[in-house]
């Protein structure tokens, strides 16, 4: 049976691969220390600033209904009557005494002719009277006509004279009913409904018209009832209208009552004229408003500066060590791209304002300063070498996370 000879490596093999292999741990190792020793890179290139003051206007806000000021019912002073012409229609812009519909006249002056010949009749039955009581007065004296007669010809003269006077007041009456045949605008405004028609025979005191007055509207706003107080006459109010416009007007008055059921209070203010049919503001709008009440001093911060997580509103305060540490804030008011700052922020703090949204709490930032004309305007963050750790929340596609920069740079090594 043959017999195999085991070979083993001579010493001088054995003391190559030692050192090999120590070689290659010595290498890794430097390569990691390397990698401990490197200086961490920043997540973002940010700018920063501080918060400032500003004066802001303090406002209430509320909402009501837009309605006339005054709106005045035109009706038909005539009875019986047939419609011959309407002149205006709904929107039409009116002055005082315009004529806006006309009834037919013809029985009408014939009235007022059969009243003016029952006055002429009266006139001449007085002027006999007054002849005959004048002859009785002359011939009482003399004894040829007795008492009695004369008394009879001075009442028949005071009747006669009466009877003028009533056929006069008839003949002014038939002439105010031909002069009711014209309707004619109260007072100078906009038509805002129309019931008359053509050919219709209406009574006395029919709607034939709807007219605002002047085109004044008022804005009633409702107001509860611990804010009442806080709103006085001449106070100025903006209203907004469902175009996006605004309208100024100042309060009138305040209702010196409080709905039991909602216990809120109208408060009335005063809209500029709208006789235009394009205006902003009409009767029968449901608008919203605000009330200035002054102005007082606020701590405000640009509006990109601001991150909304979760339905709350945060600033990133930039600390000595170049990371970012989270803040909740409560915000109030806004004047342009400035937001008031309420609570939660210290005067003197250092806040990020581009780039807010793609920051963690502790991030690393480069810190640069904002470009000019950047003031106001939302700041886009520059992308910059990842940080270790998770990528930012809503971070964009092009930032990388810290594991694939890591990954990326072992690979290169």
């Amino acid at each position: 049976m043959p017999f195999t000879t085991t070979r083993f490596p001579s010493r001088a093999g054995s003391a190559a691969l030692i050192l090999l292999a120590l070689a290659l741990a010595g290498c890794g190792k430097d390569a990691d220390d390397k990698k401990k020793n490197a200086p961490a890179t920043p997540a973002l290139t940010v700018s920063t600033a501080r918060p400032s003051t500003a004066e802001l206007p303090l406002r209430m806000g509320a909402n009501g209904n837009v309605a006339a000021w005054q709106e005045a019912v035109i009706g038909s002073e005539s009875n019986g009557l047939r419609l011959l012409e309407v002149r205006v229609n709904v929107g039409d812009v009116v002055k005082k005494g315009e004529v806006l519909a006309v009834f037919s006249a013809d029985t009408v002056n014939a009235d007022v002719a059969q009243a003016r010949a029952a006055l002429q009749e009266a006139q001449a039955n007085a002027e006999e009277a007054a002849a005959n009581a004048r002859r009785g007065e002359a011939l009482r004296s003399s004894g040829a006509m007795s008492e009695q007669q004369v008394a009879q010809y001075l009442t028949a003269a005071n009747t006669a004279t009466a009877r003028v006077a009533a056929a006069r007041a008839t003949l002014t009456q038939q002439q105010l009913r031909l002069k009711y045949t014209n309707v004619v605008a109260p007072d100078s405004g906009v038509i805002s409904a129309r019931n008359a028609t053509v050919g219709a025979v209406v009574g006395a005191g029919t709607e034939l018209f709807r007219l605002i007055r002047q085109g004044r509207l008022e804005w009633r706003a409702e107001v509860t009832a611990a804010d009442i107080g806080r709103i006085k006459p001449g106070t100025r109010a903006i209203v907004k209208a469902a175009n996006g416009s605004e309208v100024t007007g100042k309060v009138r008055m305040i209702a010196p009552t409080v709905d039991a059921q909602t216990r809120t209070a109208l408060v009335y203010v005063d809209l500029p004229p709208a006789m235009s049919g394009n205006a902003p503001l009409k009767a029968g709008m449901f608008a919203g408003g605000e009330f200035e009440m002054g102005a007082s001093n606020a701590l405000t911060v640009p509006q990109q500066a601001i991150a909304v997580r979760d339905g709350f509103n945060y600033v990133f305060r930039l600390n000595a060590d170049s990371r970012v540490s989270q803040q909740k804030i409560t915000t109030g008011r806004r004047l342009g791209e400035r937001i008031e700052v309420l609570g939660g922020l210290a005067p003197d703090a250092q806040i990020v304002v581009s780039g807010a949204g793609f920051l963690n709490d502790g991030d690393l930032v480069r810190n640069v300063a904002a470009p000019a004309g950047a003031t106001g305007a939302a700041g886009a963050a520059a992308p910059a070498a990842p940080t270790p750790g998770a990528a930012p929340a809503n971070a964009p596609a092009n930032l990388t996370t810290s594991a694939q920069a890591g990954a990326s740079s072992g690979a290169a090594r």
